[in-house]
């Protein structure tokens, strides 16, 4: 997470956990955790290993990430997803930082809200391994009308490689057999992305 998020995320514990802005054993947890991703999947055990992070502490820091991911959750169940953009706002914060290509796919319902949001695949540091069996396995289980799929380039750079052109092509196959609609593909790079449907690849 970039300097800012981390500064602000140091405040909200602080506060929480009625310790000072600088403290140490904060820090550390967030240098261990350094992503929003890896700190919201940190284990209560995880937690307490920390140098100077009690049990206490670590149930405290553990209850809160359980509330903001349960937040997040609801609150991700009553998106609507209508344009690339509303793609890029859900998952920016979460992929814009990490190392690793993440493939994620967004299960929709007629209406286009989303019913689910699961992490297909990681990847490398440049490619994410994904077979559309897994896609539409997972599309058929979260019973979807339609589904967008989205990934990272850890480079920063959005624009895609002839890899997620092809694979966006064997997904879109797919899609039409089984009748589940791919409506879009995103790749999010850094602040920008890339709509492969916007620019005319399908």
């Amino acid at each position: 997470m970039c300097s800012e998020q981390k500064e602000d995320i140091i405040k909200l514990l602080a506060q929480i956990l009625r310790d000072k802005h600088d403290n140490d054993e904060i820090g550390n947890l967030l240098d261990i955790f350094p992503t929003r991703a890896e700190l919201i999947n940190a284990s209560e055990q995880q937690l307490t290993s920390i140098k100077g992070i009690g049990k206490k502490k670590a149930l405290q820091i553990y209850a809160l990430i359980q509330l903001a991911k349960s937040i997040t959750i609801q609150d991700q169940k009553n998106c609507i997803i209508r344009t690339p953009q509303d793609v890029f706002k859900l998952l920016e914060a979460e992929l814009c930082h990490e190392q690793k290509e993440h493939f994620i796919c967004l299960f929709l319902n007629t209406k286009n809200r989303l019913i689910f949001k699961e992490t297909i695949s990681i990847g490398s540091l440049n490619a994410a391994i994904v077979h559309p069996r897994e896609v539409f396995h997972a599309a058929i289980r979260r019973c979807s009308a339609s589904l967008i799929c989205a990934h990272n380039h850890p480079s920063g750079d959005p624009e895609p490689s002839m890899e997620d052109i092809n694979l966006t092509k064997r997904l879109i196959a797919a899609g039409e057999i089984i009748g589940i609609e791919v409506l879009d593909h995103v790749i999010i790079g850094g602040n920008r992305f890339y709509s492969l449907k916007e620019h005319g690849h399908f």
